[in-house]
C-alpha cells in the first residue's frame, strides 16, 4: 500500500479541522445535577472537539503519531502548536475532575483504550514537548489505569460487540500500554483476564461478520489480543483452533461501505481500516510465512478499500477515520 506525504496531510487535516470544532457535539453523560449542564468545552478543556471525547482523544494520539513517524507533509508545522494547547496540566486537571465525578461505565474501555494510546506515544516521543505533554496527561492515564484494575477482575464475560464496548480492543491498547510503561502489574493482570476470557475458543464465527454498524471485527479482535499476550509457540496452535480459514487463499471480502453520509453505515470504513491492522499484528506474530503473506495481502485489500475514502466530504466519518487510518498506516509489517 503506498502512501504519500499528501495522504498524511489530508489525514491529519481532519483532525486539525475538528479538534478545535465544539459543535456538533454527543456528549454522554449522567446528568445529576443543572449544575452540570455546560458547554462540551467546559466540561472537556482538552477533549472537547470531533464530535465526542474519545474521537478527540484518538484525534490527537493520530496528530502526535504523525509527527513521530512522517517527517513532510502539508500542515505538519501546525500540529505541535494544536497538542500543547490542548494538552496543558490545567485542561487535563478539568479533564480528571470530570472523571472522577463521572459513573464507572463511562467511555469504558473504547476511550480509556485511546487516552492510555496517546500517554503512551507522548512517553515514548523523544521531544522535550512531548515530555511536558506526558506529564500533564499523567494523572488521567493513572485514574484509567486504576478503573481497569477495579472493573477487569469483576467483568465475568467479555463483550464481543464490533463497536466501542468491544473488550478485546480495550484490553489490547491498555496491554500496549502497560509493556511501554513497564507496569507489570497492569500488563499481568490484562494477560490472566485475556486468557480466562478467551484461550479456551474454538471456532470463531468469523462468517457472521460484519454487523451493519461496526467498526471493529470481534473475531480479529481477539485474536490481535491474543497475539500480545501469548508467546508464539503457544499462539499458533490457538490461532489454528480459532480461526482455522484465516490466511486462506480468498481471504476476507473488505466490507462494502454503501452510504458514507449515514453515520452508522460509515462505521464499516472503519471495519476495513482496523481489520488491516490487526491483520498485520497477526501476520507479525506467525511464524508461517505464507499464511502471513496472505494475511498481508488481505490487509491491504481492505486499506485499498476505505483509504480513499477517509476525506472531509462527510463529517460522519471525518471526525474519526484519520485516526484508524494513521494507526492501520503505522503497524510494522
Amino acid at each position: 500500500m503506498k502512501v504519500t506525504k499528501e495522504d498524511i496531510g489530508r489525514f491529519t487535516a481532519l483532525a486539525m479541522q475538528c479538534i478545535p470544532r465544539e459543535y456538533p457535539n454527543k456528549l454522554s453523560q449522567l446528568l445529576s445535577s443543572e449544575e452540570q449542564l455546560r458547554s462540551p468545552k467546559e466540561l472537556h478543556p482538552a477533549f472537547f472537539g470531533c464530535y465526542d471525547w474519545h474521537s478527540s482523544v484518538h484525534g490527537h494520539w493520530m496528530l502526535a503519531k504523525a509527527l513521530k513517524e512522517f517527517d513532510r507533509f502539508p500542515g505538519r508545522e501546525s500540529i505541535l502548536p494544536q497538542l500543547l494547547d490542548s494538552i496543558s496540566q490545567v485542561n487535563i486537571a478539568g479533564e480528571l475532575s470530570y472523571l472522577q465525578q463521572e459513573s464507572k461505565s463511562w467511555e469504558r474501555m473504547y476511550g480509556w483504550a485511546w487516552l492510555l494510546q496517546l500517554q503512551t506515544e507522548l512517553n515514548t516521543w523523544d521531544l522535550p514537548e512531548a515530555a511536558s505533554m506526558a506529564e500533564a496527561l499523567l494523572p488521567l492515564s493513572d485514574c484509567i489505569r486504576g478503573r481497569y484494575m477495579e472493573f477487569l477482575p469483576i467483568q465475568t464475560y467479555p463483550i464481543r460487540a464490533g463497536v466501542h464496548p468491544n473488550t478485546a480492543f480495550g484490553m489490547a491498547f491498555a496491554y500496549d500500554y502497560a509493556i511501554a510503561a513497564n507496569d507489570t502489574e497492569f500488563a499481568s493482570l490484562i494477560e490472566e483476564t485475556a486468557y480466562r476470557y478467551f484461550s479456551h475458543d474454538e471456532d470463531g464465527p468469523i462468517s457472521w461478520e460484519p454487523g451493519g454498524e461496526d467498526f471493529l471485527s470481534p473475531c480479529l479482535e481477539e485474536a490481535a489480543l491474543m497475539s500480545r499476550v501469548m508467546p508464539g509457540a503457544e499462539f499458533q496452535p490457538w490461532l489454528s483452533r480459532f480461526l482455522p480459514g484465516l490466511g486462506e487463499a480468498n481471504g476476507l471480502i473488505p466490507a462494502d461501505v454503501s452510504d458514507r453520509s449515514d453515520p452508522k453505515i460509515a462505521h464499516l470504513d472503519g471495519l476495513n481500516l482496523s481489520r488491516a491492522w490487526n491483520l498485520l499484528i497477526i501476520a507479525n506474530a506467525i511464524d508461517n510465512q505464507a499464511q502471513a503473506g496472505r494475511l498481508r495481502d488481505t490487509a491491504d485489500r481492505h486499506l485499498d478499500a476505505s483509504l480513499p475514502f477517509v476525506t472531509d466530504e462527510h463529517y460522519e466519518g471525518s471526525h474519526w477515520l484519520g485516526s484508524f487510518a494513521i494507526y492501520a498506516l503505522t503497524r510494522d509489517r
